[in-house]
């Protein structure tokens, strides 16, 4: 016996020493206990899949949620009996549970007696999907075999009911739970606790109402679910890593088929707070195979940012060698850029007010950070005013918008087709489309009114001929008062102001500015090299090939 204690303190060390950097492992200190925690690995083109409402849905993913595998040396061990455990997962039926827990068993007999925990935990981890049969491909279980399930429990209660518990052995436990669940698969549903408290089958009890442990035990993580239930959330972008995760995934359970289980006394109970944690898919209307589809999306994601912030990535600006944890990754391409350059280029773009330039600095790429991204960069005042720019530039691009005439209220306006009068939904106020006056009906617009009766009426004084006369009699009319400007109009005639207003700009335009060669938008070069960029489009040319 001694001797098989020794090797149990040998075994545990060793593993405490193999995964000591890690969260694979947590031994129990007060005896000869633990839990493991097993990431099983996966092929590079791994895939998820949802059958929903005829509809098939894939993604593809390089994590699962782990197995956990929470044990208890006996004394005999290993010389003459296996550890006492129980094995838990919230994506595998418990038929499946119950395939691995075998094998486990036989391969502690294979070893004649040997130490075997290390031995368990590779076979979790490279030959537990090949042992399923699941390859490449792993379906979500549909809502139909929950139904099953939960069917098959309430009859497999009833029918437990009736025999004494006193009575029942290890072999007759294993039995009543595979007549229970081997038709339905796992309980992945019900309500779960902490990773830590994994109850296990005890002698006499149900097994369909044992607890599972939860797999998010990550404290680190924080997994954002969205607001479409089956699509994967972005959660490279967040912001704040190192709030407390707000899944819950629940898990069947699968007991060891030998030796006996954790006594129900070592069981720990959850806390109040833990039964009244709340669930985070409680206001969504999703089904079973959703939440268990989005549990799968987070811990995917969740892992992918751990692996990405201890990768070590070259700018693509400075051309450094940084941390994943200091830099960001922009979703729609997929290139890394460090925090420190991206976030400057990002202040000059948004100084300037370049909103289409707030994009990859990677030459070519049209992805843009994402509005998490940016705000995490150049903090909340910036983050403001690009977005007023940026919901202005969208509104501008509206064809069917206009804003209210009024300085003091200036609120956008959709306009029905073909209309030529608008109502403003903050001031009221009803105007002409054409001249943003007030609303005239059929009546033609003031200023045309104004031309009209000019044209008729004697004709006035005749406009400067030189460029330099017209550009003096415009400057006097905009810096003379009311009374300077009436009387200016009454000798040369409004139209004719108009007329010398739109010429003395358009001869501007065509001295100092040139057309997008893509939108036709005037643009005024006032220094730099010959590169052009339109704020429009964000066409590039040279302004000297146009």
């Amino acid at each position: 016996m001694n001797t098989d204690l020794e090797e149990q303190e040998d075994e545990l060390i060793a593993l405490q020493s193999i995964y000591y950097e890690s969260e694979e492992f947590v031994r129990k200190e007060s005896k000869s206990a633990g839990e493991i925690r097993v990431s099983v690995e996966l092929p590079a083109d791994f895939t998820v899949v949802l059958k929903h409402d005829g509809t098939l849905r894939n993604y593809q993913i390089s994590f699962l949620p782990p197995l956990f595998l929470t044990f208890e040396l006996p004394e005999d061990y290993p010389s003459s009996s296996p550890p006492s455990f129980t094995l838990t997962c919230s994506w595998l039926t418990r038929t499946q549970l119950d395939s691995l827990s075998v094998q486990l068993v036989d391969l502690y007999q294979a070893t004649g007696g040997a130490v075997v925990l290390f031995s368990w935990i590779q076979f979790l981890k490279e030959d537990a999907l090949k042992f399923l049969d699941i390859h490449s491909v792993f379906e979500v279980p549909s809502d139909e075999d929950s139904s099953l399930c939960n069917k098959s429990k309430q009859e497999a209660e009833v029918s437990e009911s009736k025999i004494d518990s006193d009575t029942l052995d290890l072999g007759s436990t294993s039995s009543q739970q595979q007549n229970g669940s081997d038709l339905c698969g796992s309980d992945l549903f019900e309500a779960s606790g902490d990773s830590q408290q994994n109850p296990s089958i005890s002698q006499g009890s149900n097994p369909d109402s044992q607890g599972a442990s939860s797999l998010g035990s990550d404290k680190n993580d924080k997994n954002y679910l969205t607001s479409d239930p089956i699509s994967e959330p972005e959660l490279l972008s967040n912001p704040n890593p190192d709030e407390d995760p707000e899944d819950v995934l629940n898990e069947g359970n699968a007991s060891g088929l030998a030796g006996p289980s954790l006594s129900s006394s070592e069981q720990q109970a959850p806390t109040q707070q833990e039964q009244h944690k709340p669930q985070l898919y409680a206001n969504l209307s999703l089904t079973s195979s959703q939440i268990l589809l989005s549990q799968i999306l987070i811990h995917n994601a969740s892992q992918k940012r751990k692996v990405f912030g201890t990768t070590v990535f070259d700018c693509g600006i400075c051309f450094s060698a940084w941390l994943g944890s200091e830099c960001v990754q922009l979703h729609g391409c997929g290139h890394v850029f460090c925090q420190a350059c991206l976030r400057e280029f990002c202040k000059v773009q948004i100084t300037e007010g370049n909103i289409q330039g707030v994009t990859c600095p990677q030459a070519g790429c049209p992805a843009t950070p994402t509005p998490a991204q940016v705000k995490t960069l150049v903090g909340e005042e910036l983050f403001n005013h690009y977005d007023r720019l940026l919901l202005q530039f969208t509104l501008d691009r509206m064809p069917d918008l206009i804003y209210c005439p009024r300085p003091s209220c200036s609120s956008a306006i959709l306009l029905e087709n073909s209309s030529t009068v608008a109502l403003c939904p903050g001031c009221h106020f009803a105007f002409c489309v054409t001249c943003k006056k007030t609303y005239h009906g059929a009546s033609k617009c003031y200023e045309e009114k104004v031309i009209q009766k000019e044209q008729i009426a004697t004709p006035e004084l005749s406009l400067p001929e030189s460029e330099e006369g017209a550009k003096a009699l415009l400057e006097d009319y905009h810096s003379g008062s009311k009374e300077r400007r009436r009387l200016l109009e009454k000798r040369y005639g409004y139209a004719s102001w108009v007329m010398l207003e739109e010429t003395v700009n358009e001869k501007w335009k065509n001295c100092n500015t040139q057309p997008c060669p893509h939108c036709y938008c005037a643009i005024e070069k006032n220094g730099g090299c010959p590169h052009m960029l339109c704020t429009q489009c964000n066409h590039s040319f040279i302004w000297r090939r146009i």
